[in-house]
């Protein structure tokens, strides 16, 4: 395991109002000043909100230990351009995120987005200095044929193009790039795969991006798909496992905190 964890809330379309960003900002902010609440240096905790909020949970979270991040950039332009209705990478790290999270499975799904759009997206976000959370995972019909190898590869061969296009991002891509790992069939479904399962699943990742540049090597893994309080613990024990994404539980700070308390226990 590598010497640091990373916990990552994934806010999605949530709170509903201002209001609320400022109740879960304000409950997580004194959770992790109090003293019961070690999530030591060992821990990296992020958050990222919808873009309506992201400016004002950014000036919130300045000058704490909890970084931020957009849940999407725009393909299309990486500073401006007439694409009504998205935010490039450019104006999101203006707004303070300094990392965002790209290609999750539910903007393939609901946004088809392509291989060719992610890969837009990922040379944008690196071109304006965000980190980039690379979201990969089988569905559950995929996972049902034994198809979740091929389907990883796949997703993995964004970044392969990537370095195929800048082989000079090799060097510190894995420190700009973090792998989540997210069977689609998990997510919030209170279906989790077993902690073996996962561990074999992050050795090939890690073996495959390995493959496209040897630096990769230490490329953080996470796992997410129903992460919670209750099973963090187990997940946290397995030296594959870098850290979590987590979508639900990080809409409470006391969960999301017993999620970062287990990775730091686990590497105390």
């Amino acid at each position: 395991m590598s010497m640091q964890a990373w916990v990552i809330g994934n806010w999605k379309q949530n709170p509903a109002t201002n209001h609320d960003v400022n109740a879960l900002l304000d409950d997580l902010l004194t959770a992790v000043n109090t003293e019961e609440q070690v999530v030591k240096n060992s821990c990296r905790l992020m958050v990222a909100p919808s873009c309506i909020h992201l400016a004002a949970v950014s000036a919130r979270l300045k000058d704490t230990s909890v970084l931020c991040a957009a849940q999407d950039i725009s393909a299309h332009s990486a500073n401006t351009g007439a694409y009504t209705g998205d935010c490039s990478a450019q104006q999101v790290a203006d707004a303070g995120a300094t990392w965002t999270i790209l290609g999750h499975s539910e903007r393939r799904q609901y946004h088809q987005e392509t291989h060719e759009s992610l890969l837009q997206k990922l040379t944008h976000a690196l071109t304006q200095n965000l980190g980039v959370v690379f979201c990969i995972g089988e569905t559950q019909a995929q996972y049902d044929d034994k198809q979740t190898l091929a389907v990883i590869d796949t997703q993995l061969s964004v970044v392969k193009d990537l370095l195929a296009q800048q082989p000079e991002l090799a060097a510190s891509l894995s420190e700009r790039l973090i792998i989540a790992y997210e069977p689609v069939w998990a997510i919030g479904t209170g279906k989790v795969p077993t902690v073996a399962e996962v561990s074999a699943m992050h050795r090939h990742i890690k073996q495959t991006v390995t493959g496209f540049a040897e630096s990769l090597e230490a490329m953080t893994v996470l796992y997410g798909g129903s992460v919670n309080a209750d099973n963090a613990d187990s997940f946290a024990a397995d030296p594959m496992i870098d850290g979590a994404l987590v979508g639900g539980a990080s809409l409470k700070a006391d969960s999301f905190l017993m999620i970062a308390n287990a990775f730091s226990r686990a590497l105390g």
